[in-house]
């Protein structure tokens, strides 16, 4: 188990059961007492938790996303993967419209490496940044206010910026995607710009590790038919995809 499973595992059982003992995470994960203090102490500095002695109490409520920080460092590979095949369905000359999220940003680091020719409009900070030093890019940096930890641009600003411009191409991350509920986020405000990136491409382009498509979130986007295509990681279960490819979206599996 790597380091950044053994945090998403604690996480998922302090949340879980409200509170765990380090006794008790240490039998669940097969590490030491030791590394799971240190794991304690990285995901309270996260705001995941609240230590005590002893233990941890979990400061997330069911519905809420983990932190950027926390995210950021799970199933790297397969965020990769994704955005690969993302990478290879953009074609040079294109203007791209870049949401926020951790797998969003694995697509501005694969289009900064490949020094692609394009237009992009990230929806995040974090890809601002990751695609500052493209010499090929053309980089569009919209208004608004960033979400902490997130960096996420939102508000009236975020979504004037989007409707005043029209994109080729809109990369979408999401936080569910399924067939009955479509695409959701955690994040009315994020929901909001995603819904204008939307409304502003004549294509769009979700993003979605596996885990995400057996989730519902609280705030809705755009149903599954919406989508032009839906990007996700090999482990997806048959059926999610299935179901999704029924409703007229192109499911690709990497």
């Amino acid at each position: 188990m790597t380091g950044a499973d053994r945090l998403r595992q604690i996480t998922e059982a302090v949340r879980s059961a409200g509170r765990a003992g380090v006794a008790e995470l240490a039998a669940l994960t097969g590490a030491s007492e030791m590394t799971i203090r240190r794991d304690l102490e990285t995901l309270a500095a996260q705001g995941v938790l609240e230590r005590y002695r002893g233990g941890a109490r979990s400061l997330l409520l069911r519905g809420e996303e983990p932190p950027f920080a926390l995210r950021a460092h799970e199933g790297l590979d397969a965020k990769r993967r994704i955005a690969e095949e993302v990478a290879g369905l953009i074609a040079d000359g294109e203007s791209v419209v870049l949401d926020s999220g951790t797998t969003c940003l694995e697509v501005a680091r694969v289009l900064e490496l490949e020094h692609r020719r394009l237009t992009v409009m990230p929806l995040s900070l974090h890809a601002v940044n990751a695609l500052t030093g493209a010499p090929q890019v053309t980089l569009l940096v919209p208004g608004g206010r960033p979400r902490p930890g997130e960096l996420a641009l939102t508000g009236p600003l975020t979504q004037a910026s989007l409707a005043a411009l029209r994109f080729d191409t809109a990369v979408i991350g999401c936080c569910g995607l399924n067939a009955a509920d479509g695409l959701t986020a955690y994040d009315m405000d994020d929901a909001a710009v995603k819904r204008a990136a939307i409304a502003s491409s004549r294509r769009v382009i979700a993003v979605a590790e596996a885990a995400k498509l057996a989730r519902t979130a609280l705030a809705f986007v755009a149903a599954a038919s919406a989508l032009d295509a839906v990007i996700t990681d090999g482990s997806a279960a048959d059926d999610h995809t299935d179901r999704l490819a029924a409703t007229g979206t192109v499911v690709r599996k990497v």
